[in-house]
């Protein structure tokens, strides 16, 4: 097929590892990654889904730890696994056919507070000049411009925790209009940080479930009482279909699809009747040219919170019934923020290469006021020719 978007190249780190394979076997194995994390100690919440043993120096250079905040990082490297995964050369491509949209909520938090400190401590003259383009969200985009040579549009989508998905959304869009050839399209954020989860603590948000951390994030289950803060990066490249074609890529999924609404409710609560959430995913399926029979499987953004896995599962329940295998990855890699509709999508496309639905781990006891088919304990063999993959912001995105 010629026509349309395709995925080529896949990209991750999260708190399973860094690099794609390790992601997808702890996913596929329902293993939780959330444990007790140093930085946050003696905060009321203490543990977090952080990506272990990841060395920015050996993956990016020496100088990584002092150019870029964590966020860009941790996007970095991911754009590096998703390039060469596609089989692409930035040294050959044609670099002003080529586009970035990178997802990020909160951006280089982590570096402002502690230059706040600083500023507080030693004085204005000890802040680092580097300061702005380590703090502010687009320089995710400048800096896989700058290291893949990549010269066409490149921007950043803030929609909270759905900035992710929003990002791969509006590449596909570029690519449909004849903007790019390619686009390096996904999400990243380094939210695990002290002021970061205390003010989700603050909003009680977040499990309180200190003396388990591996059990605290479970989706969908009657126990559930809040999300495991998580940081990482997901990049697709996403490309025309023409041009994959064109240079013998193999497609690992299409994208057919897409939705965006908002709530239009409140600040930081869902709709509980979900009508945005529906809206979105109606649209999406249109967009598909798809019949809500067609879904075969929802990756759910299904937080481990109260009201978003109920608001989100009577979505699913009224819009597709009881049919597609559902799964959030939440309970094994904690919420990552503006990455997790990136981290999702790609662990979406690999549902479909691979016909293999990862379970939701920590799901002991399904919320009976949760009536759709959610895979649990192990992951279910199933074929899913066609997936949806869902995520929701703040502020109704």
């Amino acid at each position: 097929m010629t026509n349309g978007v395709v995925v080529t190249g896949l990209g991750l780190v999260t708190a399973a590892g860094v690099g794609t394979e390790p992601t997808w076997r702890a996913v596929c194995a329902g293993e939780s990654t959330a444990a007790t994390d140093p930085v946050l100690a003696g905060l009321p919440v203490d543990f977090s889904c952080r990506v272990p043993e990841f060395d920015p120096k050996a993956l990016l250079g020496r100088r990584a730890t002092m150019q870029y905040d964590r966020f860009v990082q941790l996007g970095l490297v991911a754009a590096q696994e998703a390039v060469a995964d596609a089989g692409l050369d930035p040294a050959t491509w044609d670099g002003a056919r080529v586009g970035v949209v990178v997802g990020c909520s909160v951006g280089g938090a982590d570096t402002l507070a502690k230059q706040q400190r600083r500023f507080h401590d030693d004085g204005p003259e000890t802040v680092s000049s580097l300061l702005m383009p380590m703090v502010i969200p687009n320089m995710v985009a400048g800096h896989l411009g700058i290291r893949f040579r990549a010269t066409g549009p490149s921007l950043v989508t803030s929609t909270a925790c759905a900035s992710g998905a929003t990002a791969i959304g509006v590449a596909r869009d570029m690519l449909l209009q004849g903007v790019c050839d390619i686009v390096l399209a996904g999400g990243t954020d380094a939210p695990v940080a002290p002021l970061i989860v205390t003010g989700f603590r603050q909003m009680r948000a977040l499990s309180t479930r200190t003396e388990a951390p591996a059990a605290a994030s479970r989706p969908f289950d009657a126990g559930r009482d809040g999300f495991v803060m998580g940081e990482g990066s997901g990049i697709l490249v996403l490309e025309r279909a023409g041009h994959a074609a064109a240079r013998g890529a193999r497609p690992r999924a299409r994208l057919v699809g897409y939705g965006a609404s908002t709530d239009a409710y409140h600040a930081t609560a869902p709709d509980p009747a979900g009508t945005g959430v529906e809206r979105a995913v109606r649209t999406a399926l249109a967009d598909a040219g798809a019949a809500p029979t067609d879904v075969d499987h929802v990756n759910a953004h299904g937080t481990s919170t109260p009201l978003n896995d109920l608001a989100e599962a009577k979505v699913l329940a009224r819009c597709l019934g009881t049919g597609p295998a559902v799964t959030s990855a939440k309970g094994t890699l904690g919420h990552t923020l503006g990455a997790a509709g990136a981290i999702e999508a790609a662990l979406t496309v690999l549902t479909v290469e691979s016909g293999r639905i990862p379970p939701t781990a920590n799901l002991e006891s399904q919320d009976p006021e949760i009536e759709i088919d959610v895979v649990t304990k192990e992951a279910r063999r199933r074929r899913s020719d066609l997936a949806l993959t869902n995520s929701f912001g703040f502020g109704g995105h």
